[in-house]
Protein backbone atom coordinates (compact mmCIF):
# COMPACT_ATOMS: atom_id res chain seq x y z
CA UNK A 1 0.00 0.00 0.00
CA UNK A 2 1.14 3.70 -1.09
CA UNK A 3 1.84 6.04 2.00
CA UNK A 4 -0.39 8.66 2.64
CA UNK A 5 2.68 11.13 2.32
CA UNK A 6 3.18 10.08 -1.08
CA UNK A 7 -0.69 9.52 -2.42
CA UNK A 8 -1.09 12.99 -1.69
CA UNK A 9 1.87 14.16 -3.61
CA UNK A 10 0.41 12.23 -6.94
CA UNK A 11 -2.44 14.33 -8.44
CA UNK A 12 -5.74 12.40 -9.62
CA UNK A 13 -6.52 14.29 -12.27
CA UNK A 14 -9.31 12.32 -13.21
CA UNK A 15 -11.47 13.53 -9.90
CA UNK A 16 -10.53 17.03 -11.61
CA UNK A 17 -12.03 16.16 -14.80
CA UNK A 18 -15.30 14.56 -13.00
CA UNK A 19 -16.05 17.39 -10.95
CA UNK A 20 -15.81 19.68 -14.32
CA UNK A 21 -17.80 17.33 -16.66
CA UNK A 22 -20.40 16.86 -12.97
CA UNK A 23 -20.89 20.77 -12.83
CA UNK A 24 -21.25 21.15 -16.81
CA UNK A 25 -24.49 18.49 -16.14
CA UNK A 26 -25.84 20.28 -13.33
CA UNK A 27 -25.42 22.92 -16.11
CA UNK A 28 -27.39 21.11 -18.84
CA UNK A 29 -30.23 19.36 -16.32
CA UNK A 30 -31.00 22.89 -15.26
CA UNK A 31 -31.74 23.89 -19.05
CA UNK A 32 -34.03 20.78 -19.19
CA UNK A 33 -35.68 22.01 -15.63
CA UNK A 34 -36.64 25.21 -18.09
CA UNK A 35 -38.59 22.25 -20.76
CA UNK A 36 -39.61 19.84 -18.72
CA UNK A 37 -42.65 19.04 -16.87
CA UNK A 38 -41.81 19.53 -12.90
CA UNK A 39 -41.65 22.64 -11.21
CA UNK A 40 -38.92 25.49 -11.44
CA UNK A 41 -38.89 29.02 -10.97
CA UNK A 42 -39.17 30.04 -14.29
CA UNK A 43 -40.92 27.54 -16.86
CA UNK A 44 -41.28 27.19 -20.70
CA UNK A 45 -44.92 28.11 -22.10
CA UNK A 46 -44.57 24.76 -23.31
CA UNK A 47 -43.07 22.16 -21.22
CA UNK A 48 -42.25 18.29 -22.10
CA UNK A 49 -42.56 14.77 -20.22
CA UNK A 50 -41.78 11.71 -21.87
CA UNK A 51 -38.51 11.01 -22.76
CA UNK A 52 -37.12 13.95 -21.36
CA UNK A 53 -38.45 13.41 -17.96
CA UNK A 54 -36.99 9.66 -17.93
CA UNK A 55 -33.82 11.14 -18.96
CA UNK A 56 -33.32 13.74 -16.31
CA UNK A 57 -34.65 11.42 -13.82
CA UNK A 58 -32.10 8.71 -14.65
CA UNK A 59 -29.80 12.07 -14.32
CA UNK A 60 -31.06 12.87 -11.29
CA UNK A 61 -30.52 9.34 -9.31
CA UNK A 62 -26.49 9.80 -9.24
CA UNK A 63 -25.24 13.24 -10.54
CA UNK A 64 -25.18 14.72 -7.14
CA UNK A 65 -24.46 11.58 -4.82
CA UNK A 66 -21.44 11.13 -7.33
CA UNK A 67 -20.54 15.36 -6.84
CA UNK A 68 -20.72 14.26 -2.97
CA UNK A 69 -17.98 11.27 -3.94
CA UNK A 70 -16.10 13.39 -5.30
CA UNK A 71 -16.43 16.32 -2.73
CA UNK A 72 -15.29 13.26 -0.40
CA UNK A 73 -12.02 12.41 -2.48
CA UNK A 74 -11.53 16.40 -2.87
CA UNK A 75 -11.18 17.06 0.56
CA UNK A 76 -8.74 14.16 1.29
CA UNK A 77 -6.46 15.40 -1.03
CA UNK A 78 -6.99 19.26 0.33
CA UNK A 79 -6.57 18.20 3.77
CA UNK A 80 -2.74 17.95 3.68
CA UNK A 81 -1.18 18.39 7.00
CA UNK A 82 -4.20 20.78 7.98
CA UNK A 83 -5.47 20.86 11.85
CA UNK A 84 -9.62 20.42 12.43
CA UNK A 85 -9.19 24.12 12.86
CA UNK A 86 -7.37 25.31 10.37
CA UNK A 87 -9.47 22.34 7.83
CA UNK A 88 -12.86 24.52 9.29
CA UNK A 89 -11.17 27.80 8.68
CA UNK A 90 -10.37 26.64 5.64
CA UNK A 91 -14.31 25.27 4.69
CA UNK A 92 -15.57 28.57 5.49
CA UNK A 93 -13.64 30.73 3.47
CA UNK A 94 -14.43 28.74 0.34
CA UNK A 95 -17.66 27.35 1.27
CA UNK A 96 -19.75 30.01 3.37
CA UNK A 97 -18.42 33.26 2.06
CA UNK A 98 -19.64 32.08 -1.44
CA UNK A 99 -22.75 31.20 0.61
CA UNK A 100 -23.88 34.26 2.28
CA UNK A 101 -22.59 36.48 -0.57
CA UNK A 102 -24.75 34.15 -2.63
CA UNK A 103 -28.21 34.67 -0.51
CA UNK A 104 -27.60 38.52 -1.23
CA UNK A 105 -26.49 38.51 -4.92
CA UNK A 106 -27.21 35.93 -6.86
CA UNK A 107 -30.71 34.24 -5.02
CA UNK A 108 -32.83 37.18 -4.73
CA UNK A 109 -32.38 37.58 -8.25
CA UNK A 110 -34.22 34.01 -8.88
CA UNK A 111 -37.27 34.29 -6.79
CA UNK A 112 -37.77 37.75 -7.86
CA UNK A 113 -38.23 36.47 -11.55
CA UNK A 114 -40.43 33.35 -9.99
CA UNK A 115 -42.71 36.39 -8.30
CA UNK A 116 -42.00 38.99 -10.71
CA UNK A 117 -45.88 40.07 -11.15
CA UNK A 118 -45.73 40.86 -7.29
CA UNK A 119 -43.40 43.67 -7.37
CA UNK A 120 -42.64 46.50 -9.30
CA UNK A 121 -38.73 46.12 -9.60
CA UNK A 122 -36.01 44.04 -8.39
CA UNK A 123 -35.14 46.74 -6.02
CA UNK A 124 -38.68 46.49 -4.30
CA UNK A 125 -38.20 43.14 -3.83
CA UNK A 126 -34.71 43.28 -1.78
CA UNK A 127 -36.56 45.10 1.31
CA UNK A 128 -38.88 41.96 1.17
CA UNK A 129 -36.38 39.21 0.38
CA UNK A 130 -36.83 38.02 4.70
CA UNK A 131 -40.68 38.15 4.19
CA UNK A 132 -41.46 34.25 4.87
CA UNK A 133 -39.63 31.34 3.98
CA UNK A 134 -39.72 30.31 0.41
CA UNK A 135 -41.78 28.76 -1.69
CA UNK A 136 -44.64 30.70 0.86
CA UNK A 137 -42.37 33.45 1.51
CA UNK A 138 -39.05 35.23 -0.52
CA UNK A 139 -35.80 33.77 1.73
CA UNK A 140 -34.45 31.13 -0.27
CA UNK A 141 -31.22 29.36 -0.71
CA UNK A 142 -31.98 27.73 -4.14
CA UNK A 143 -28.90 25.96 -5.89
CA UNK A 144 -26.76 27.18 -3.10
CA UNK A 145 -27.70 23.70 -0.61
CA UNK A 146 -25.17 22.03 -2.03
CA UNK A 147 -22.27 23.80 -0.69
CA UNK A 148 -24.18 25.04 2.83
CA UNK A 149 -24.42 20.98 3.21
CA UNK A 150 -20.88 20.17 1.96
CA UNK A 151 -20.17 22.97 4.78
CA UNK A 152 -22.54 20.96 7.44
CA UNK A 153 -20.48 17.48 6.15
CA UNK A 154 -17.42 19.68 7.16
CA UNK A 155 -18.88 20.28 10.61
CA UNK A 156 -19.64 16.57 10.80
CA UNK A 157 -16.23 15.55 9.91
CA UNK A 158 -14.09 17.59 11.40
CA UNK A 159 -13.92 15.91 14.73
CA UNK A 160 -12.62 12.50 13.27
CA UNK A 161 -10.05 14.02 11.34
CA UNK A 162 -7.72 12.47 14.12
CA UNK A 163 -8.71 9.30 13.92
CA UNK A 164 -7.85 9.38 9.93
CA UNK A 165 -4.81 9.24 10.63
CA UNK A 166 -4.28 6.85 13.03
CA UNK A 167 -2.70 3.38 13.02
CA UNK A 168 -6.46 1.87 13.47
CA UNK A 169 -7.26 3.53 10.49
CA UNK A 170 -4.14 2.35 8.53
CA UNK A 171 -5.21 -1.03 9.02
CA UNK A 172 -8.72 -0.54 7.83
CA UNK A 173 -7.47 1.33 4.90
CA UNK A 174 -5.82 -2.21 4.15
CA UNK A 175 -9.04 -4.11 4.65
CA UNK A 176 -10.55 -2.45 2.30
CA UNK A 177 -7.99 -2.50 -0.48
CA UNK A 178 -8.65 -6.42 0.07
CA UNK A 179 -12.24 -6.02 0.04
CA UNK A 180 -12.66 -3.74 -3.25
CA UNK A 181 -10.20 -6.07 -5.09
CA UNK A 182 -13.19 -8.70 -4.79
CA UNK A 183 -15.90 -8.27 -7.41
CA UNK A 184 -18.39 -6.00 -6.84
CA UNK A 185 -17.23 -6.08 -3.27
CA UNK A 186 -17.48 -2.51 -2.76
CA UNK A 187 -21.85 -2.98 -2.79
CA UNK A 188 -21.48 -3.82 0.79
CA UNK A 189 -22.14 0.46 0.55
CA UNK A 190 -25.28 0.22 -0.68
CA UNK A 191 -25.99 -1.83 2.02
CA UNK A 192 -25.46 0.71 4.37
CA UNK A 193 -27.07 3.28 1.67
CA UNK A 194 -30.63 1.15 2.12
CA UNK A 195 -30.62 0.82 5.72
CA UNK A 196 -30.13 4.49 6.04
CA UNK A 197 -32.43 5.76 3.93
CA UNK A 198 -35.04 2.85 5.48
CA UNK A 199 -34.50 4.40 8.67
CA UNK A 200 -34.92 8.06 7.78
CA UNK A 201 -37.36 8.35 4.67
CA UNK A 202 -40.25 7.27 6.76
CA UNK A 203 -40.09 10.27 8.87
CA UNK A 204 -38.19 12.33 6.10
CA UNK A 205 -39.37 11.35 2.78
CA UNK A 206 -38.77 14.23 0.42
CA UNK A 207 -35.70 15.84 -0.89
CA UNK A 208 -36.47 19.55 0.73
CA UNK A 209 -32.93 21.01 0.27
CA UNK A 210 -33.51 22.83 3.71
CA UNK A 211 -31.30 20.94 5.49
CA UNK A 212 -33.20 20.92 8.68
CA UNK A 213 -35.83 18.86 7.30
CA UNK A 214 -34.12 16.98 4.87
CA UNK A 215 -32.13 14.24 7.17
CA UNK A 216 -32.75 11.08 4.95
CA UNK A 217 -30.95 12.73 2.33
CA UNK A 218 -28.32 14.23 4.13
CA UNK A 219 -27.27 10.90 5.38
CA UNK A 220 -27.46 10.01 1.97
CA UNK A 221 -25.17 12.62 0.54
CA UNK A 222 -22.63 11.96 4.31
CA UNK A 223 -22.39 8.10 3.08
CA UNK A 224 -21.35 8.95 -0.45
CA UNK A 225 -18.83 11.87 0.44
CA UNK A 226 -17.19 9.58 3.40
CA UNK A 227 -17.07 6.71 1.07
CA UNK A 228 -15.12 9.27 -1.57
CA UNK A 229 -12.81 10.45 1.14
CA UNK A 230 -12.02 6.85 2.37
CA UNK A 231 -12.58 4.86 -1.15
CA UNK A 232 -10.62 7.61 -3.65
CA UNK A 233 -7.42 8.19 -1.55
CA UNK A 234 -6.03 4.85 -2.04
CA UNK A 235 -4.52 4.43 -5.22
CA UNK A 236 -4.93 0.86 -5.09
CA UNK A 237 -8.90 0.92 -4.53
CA UNK A 238 -8.76 3.26 -7.47
CA UNK A 239 -7.43 0.61 -9.78
CA UNK A 240 -9.40 -2.38 -8.57
CA UNK A 241 -12.69 0.48 -9.58
CA UNK A 242 -11.12 0.77 -12.64
CA UNK A 243 -10.42 -2.71 -13.35
CA UNK A 244 -14.22 -3.22 -12.34
CA UNK A 245 -15.32 -0.80 -14.21
CA UNK A 246 -17.52 -2.88 -16.67
CA UNK A 247 -19.32 -4.87 -14.25
CA UNK A 248 -20.73 -1.54 -12.41
CA UNK A 249 -21.83 -0.18 -15.53
CA UNK A 250 -23.38 -3.31 -15.87
CA UNK A 251 -25.02 -3.19 -12.32
CA UNK A 252 -26.35 0.38 -13.63
CA UNK A 253 -28.03 -0.33 -16.88
CA UNK A 254 -29.58 -3.45 -15.10
CA UNK A 255 -30.40 -1.12 -11.99
CA UNK A 256 -32.00 1.34 -14.65
CA UNK A 257 -34.42 -1.16 -16.18
CA UNK A 258 -35.86 -2.52 -12.40
CA UNK A 259 -36.22 1.13 -11.46
CA UNK A 260 -38.04 2.18 -14.50
CA UNK A 261 -39.66 -0.98 -14.94
CA UNK A 262 -40.68 -1.17 -11.45
CA UNK A 263 -44.26 0.82 -11.78
CA UNK A 264 -45.04 -1.96 -14.52
CA UNK A 265 -43.60 -4.67 -12.85
CA UNK A 266 -45.87 -4.28 -9.34
CA UNK A 267 -49.78 -3.49 -9.28
CA UNK A 268 -49.30 -3.02 -5.27
CA UNK A 269 -47.90 0.23 -5.28
CA UNK A 270 -46.30 0.13 -1.64
CA UNK A 271 -44.43 -2.73 -3.19
CA UNK A 272 -43.72 -0.65 -6.65
CA UNK A 273 -42.51 2.29 -4.61
CA UNK A 274 -40.33 0.12 -2.48
CA UNK A 275 -38.63 -1.85 -5.71
CA UNK A 276 -38.00 1.73 -7.41
CA UNK A 277 -36.40 3.21 -4.20
CA UNK A 278 -33.99 0.76 -4.16
CA UNK A 279 -32.74 0.16 -7.58
CA UNK A 280 -32.33 4.08 -7.43
CA UNK A 281 -29.93 3.78 -4.80
CA UNK A 282 -28.07 0.36 -6.58
CA UNK A 283 -28.24 2.67 -9.68
CA UNK A 284 -26.60 5.64 -7.44
CA UNK A 285 -23.54 3.51 -6.06
CA UNK A 286 -23.00 1.76 -9.41
CA UNK A 287 -22.98 4.61 -11.50
CA UNK A 288 -20.73 6.51 -9.43
CA UNK A 289 -18.05 3.59 -9.24
CA UNK A 290 -18.32 2.92 -13.06
CA UNK A 291 -17.58 6.76 -13.82
CA UNK A 292 -14.62 6.47 -11.71
CA UNK A 293 -13.41 3.61 -13.30
CA UNK A 294 -13.91 5.11 -16.89
CA UNK A 295 -12.54 8.40 -15.80
CA UNK A 296 -9.34 7.04 -13.89
CA UNK A 297 -8.60 4.86 -17.70
CA UNK A 298 -9.36 7.30 -19.61
CA UNK A 299 -9.39 11.14 -18.38
CA UNK A 300 -6.40 11.03 -16.01
CA UNK A 301 -3.89 13.02 -17.73
CA UNK A 302 -3.48 16.73 -17.12
CA UNK A 303 -4.00 19.72 -19.72
CA UNK A 304 -4.20 23.30 -19.82
CA UNK A 305 -7.68 23.63 -20.56
CA UNK A 306 -7.87 21.30 -17.02
CA UNK A 307 -6.22 23.68 -14.87
CA UNK A 308 -8.21 26.90 -16.39
CA UNK A 309 -11.63 24.98 -16.23
CA UNK A 310 -10.31 23.56 -12.63
CA UNK A 311 -10.61 27.20 -11.28
CA UNK A 312 -13.14 28.24 -12.75
CA UNK A 313 -16.31 25.76 -12.31
CA UNK A 314 -16.66 26.83 -8.74
CA UNK A 315 -18.06 30.22 -9.83
CA UNK A 316 -19.62 29.09 -12.94
CA UNK A 317 -21.49 26.52 -10.43
CA UNK A 318 -22.58 29.66 -8.35
CA UNK A 319 -23.50 31.88 -11.81
CA UNK A 320 -25.08 29.18 -13.85
CA UNK A 321 -28.76 29.30 -12.64
CA UNK A 322 -29.71 32.75 -12.13
CA UNK A 323 -27.63 33.61 -15.55
CA UNK A 324 -30.24 30.26 -17.09
CA UNK A 325 -33.20 31.80 -15.19
CA UNK A 326 -33.18 35.73 -16.20
CA UNK A 327 -31.92 34.57 -19.96
CA UNK A 328 -35.29 32.40 -19.57
CA UNK A 329 -37.70 34.76 -18.20
CA UNK A 330 -36.90 37.13 -20.87
CA UNK A 331 -37.14 34.36 -23.79
CA UNK A 332 -40.53 33.30 -22.67
CA UNK A 333 -41.99 36.55 -24.11
CA UNK A 334 -40.37 35.85 -27.65
CA UNK A 335 -42.53 33.41 -30.00
CA UNK A 336 -40.20 31.42 -31.34
CA UNK A 337 -39.89 27.55 -32.00
CA UNK A 338 -39.04 25.58 -29.03
CA UNK A 339 -35.50 24.31 -30.40
CA UNK A 340 -34.81 27.79 -31.41
CA UNK A 341 -35.42 28.34 -27.86
CA UNK A 342 -33.34 25.47 -26.40
CA UNK A 343 -30.53 26.00 -28.74
CA UNK A 344 -30.48 30.18 -27.72
CA UNK A 345 -30.63 29.33 -23.93
CA UNK A 346 -28.04 26.41 -24.13
CA UNK A 347 -25.62 28.51 -25.73
CA UNK A 348 -25.92 32.10 -24.46
CA UNK A 349 -26.16 31.22 -20.69
CA UNK A 350 -23.32 29.14 -20.98
CA UNK A 351 -21.47 31.72 -22.94
CA UNK A 352 -22.77 34.51 -20.44
CA UNK A 353 -21.67 32.42 -17.72
CA UNK A 354 -18.10 32.29 -18.87
CA UNK A 355 -18.00 36.20 -19.62
CA UNK A 356 -18.83 36.65 -16.09
CA UNK A 357 -16.22 34.32 -14.65
CA UNK A 358 -13.11 35.70 -17.03
CA UNK A 359 -14.05 39.81 -16.98
CA UNK A 360 -15.81 40.02 -13.73
CA UNK A 361 -15.08 37.61 -11.25
CA UNK A 362 -11.50 35.98 -11.77
CA UNK A 363 -9.57 39.56 -12.52
CA UNK A 364 -10.50 40.95 -9.15
CA UNK A 365 -9.44 39.53 -5.44
CA UNK A 366 -12.52 40.45 -4.02
CA UNK A 367 -14.89 38.95 -6.78
CA UNK A 368 -12.16 35.64 -6.18
CA UNK A 369 -13.11 35.46 -2.41
CA UNK A 370 -16.68 36.06 -3.27
CA UNK A 371 -16.75 33.57 -5.44
CA UNK A 372 -14.94 30.94 -3.30
CA UNK A 373 -11.35 31.95 -5.24
CA UNK A 374 -7.74 32.24 -3.58
CA UNK A 375 -7.06 35.87 -3.86
CA UNK A 376 -4.15 36.57 -6.23
CA UNK A 377 -1.12 38.98 -4.85
CA UNK A 378 -0.92 41.12 -8.04
CA UNK A 379 -1.56 40.36 -11.74
CA UNK A 380 1.77 39.48 -12.49
CA UNK A 381 2.13 36.87 -9.71
CA UNK A 382 -1.44 35.18 -11.24
CA UNK A 383 0.60 32.40 -13.31
CA UNK A 384 2.85 31.72 -10.32
CA UNK A 385 -0.27 31.12 -7.69
CA UNK A 386 -1.67 29.12 -10.56
CA UNK A 387 1.42 26.93 -10.13
CA UNK A 388 1.86 27.08 -6.73
CA UNK A 389 -2.04 25.94 -6.52
CA UNK A 390 -1.51 23.37 -8.80
CA UNK A 391 1.34 21.86 -6.93
CA UNK A 392 -1.12 21.11 -4.06
CA UNK A 393 -3.36 17.71 -4.51
CA UNK A 394 -6.95 19.28 -4.39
Amino acid sequence: MLSNTKQKTERQYFIDWLRILLILSVFIFHIGMFFNTWGWHVKNPTQYGGALINIMDFLHQWRMPLLFLISGAGTYYALGKRSPKKYLGERFKRLMIPFFAGIFILVPVQVYLEKADQFSSLLSFYPQMFDGVYPGGNFSWHHLWFILYLFVISLFIAPFLKLFKSNGYLRFSIWLEGLASRPLALNIVVVILIASQQLLRPYFPDNTHALVNDWAYMAFYIIFFLAGFMLLSNKNIIESIRDQKNLYLGEAAIATGVMFASPHLFADESVSHLVWGISSIVLAWSCALAAIGYAKQYLNRDSMFRKVANEAIYPFYLLHQPVILILGFLMIKVEMPDIYRFLILTISSFGITCALYWFVVRPFNITRVIFGMKPVARRKGFALAERKLEAIPQ
